[in-house]
């Protein structure tokens, strides 16, 4: 297993819903360690400051380290587990998965479950059934069972999946790559970053519950005041049945992406076409993506004071927001190359044009 998959390995089986990222924090924050100077902002981002020879422009590089996942809600007086989404949660992905409620004595497993179906009408089959009608069964039978066990109202619980190397030996299944492969990236390019000169200061930024309003990105940009920014995210990979090419081109291992849009931030132009020509200079493959139904940590980051001259590149994964996603090694190791070849491009006169 070389270093990238044991990175991605890492982060992606580490623990860490939004506004409960202390397990993933602490080992972002080994990875940071030999990589420059950490801080953090009030809500527990991590920023990370690699000097260049030059101190400003300041380049904000981020990803968000949160995962979605849920929070304990209620127990029943039989001893199920009801809960609530801590992020955005497709109801028919979650019937049958495995799930691992963090409490203060220790880790419990249990089961997302429902009514059985042999006890539904013909009609109750054909509906989607609704997160509110499904529970968590942790194997217990009443609710001093579970209260023994731990579990309270409030306690995180995370997608019991591992990270997978899958039969090409190019792709992996995770939890979790939306976004860990943004928080991995952002660590591949400041330990690229250690050897490569640059004239102006990075700072590497893990970001906490984008999942439930790109909150940490709000707090985190406060720190850096940045002069430009480049956010890292996973993108919905397209190359699936039922996905037309007008919905979405965006394929596995042709690439990573460049969002032109997304519901909050549309890039600024001149930055977006300094990375397409870099890419296109260096022959490195890039595609396109619009989002018209979500946004990332840049959709702030970019209104900072006056405003920030914002891109966001991305790795494509399938079936994000699910317990398991896929992404390909081809793709994350183009954005690497592709970042490393941006930011040493990113001086003042540059940056200063990008407004002009």
């Amino acid at each position: 297993m070389d270093a990238t998959v044991q990175l991605l390995k890492n982060l992606t089986e580490a623990h860490g819903v939004p506004g409960y990222e202390a397990p993933v924090r602490e080992m972002i924050r080994n990875y940071f360690q030999s990589l420059g100077e950490i801080s953090k902002d009030g809500i527990g981002s991590l920023i990370c400051k690699k000097a260049g020879s030059s101190a400003k422009p300041r380049v904000m590089v981020a990803g968000h380290m949160d995962e979605i996942g849920f929070m304990v809600k209620q127990v029943t007086k039989e001893g199920f587990i009801k809960f609530l989404p801590l992020g955005g949660w497709f109801d028919q992905v979650l019937l049958g998965q495995r799930v691992i409620i963090k409490t203060r004595s220790g880790d419990v497993v249990g089961v997302i479950g429902v009514k059985p179906p042999h006890m539904l009408s013909a009609a109750e089959r054909a509906k989607v059934v609704e997160k509110k009608d499904m529970y968590i069964d942790i194997g217990a039978t009443s609710l001093d069972e579970v209260t023994a066990a731990g579990v309270r109202a409030g306690d995180p619980i995370i997608p019991r999946a591992d990270f997978v190397e899958m039969v090409n030996g190019k792709t992996y299944l995770s939890k979790a790559f939306d976004d860990r492969v943004g928080v991995a990236l952002v660590i591949s390019v400041l330990e690229a970053l250690k050897t490569t000169p640059h004239a102006n200061t990075v700072f590497g930024v893990a970001s906490v519950q984008e999942e439930v309003g790109i909150r940490g990105a709000n707090t985190s940009v406060e720190v850096v005041d940045p002069d430009v920014a480049i956010v890292l995210e996973a993108d919905i990979a397209g190359d699936v049945p039922g996905v037309s090419p007008e919905e979405s081109s965006v394929k596995l291992g042709k690439g990573p992406t460049i969002l032109l849009y997304d519901a909050r931030m549309i890039p600024n132009l001149k930055l977006r076409d300094l990375v397409m020509d870099t890419a296109r200079e260096l022959d490195i493959p890039l595609q396109t993506s619009t989002i018209e139904g979500g946004a990332t940590d840049g959709g702030v980051i970019h209104l900072h004071k006056t405003g920030v001259p914002t891109i966001v590149l991305a790795v494509p994964a399938r079936h994000i927001h699910s317990h398991s996603s896929i992404l390909h090694r081809d793709d994350y190791d183009a954005a690497v190359r592709l970042l490393t070849a941006i930011i040493p491009r990113l001086n003042a006169e540059t940056v200063d044009s990008f407004t002009a």
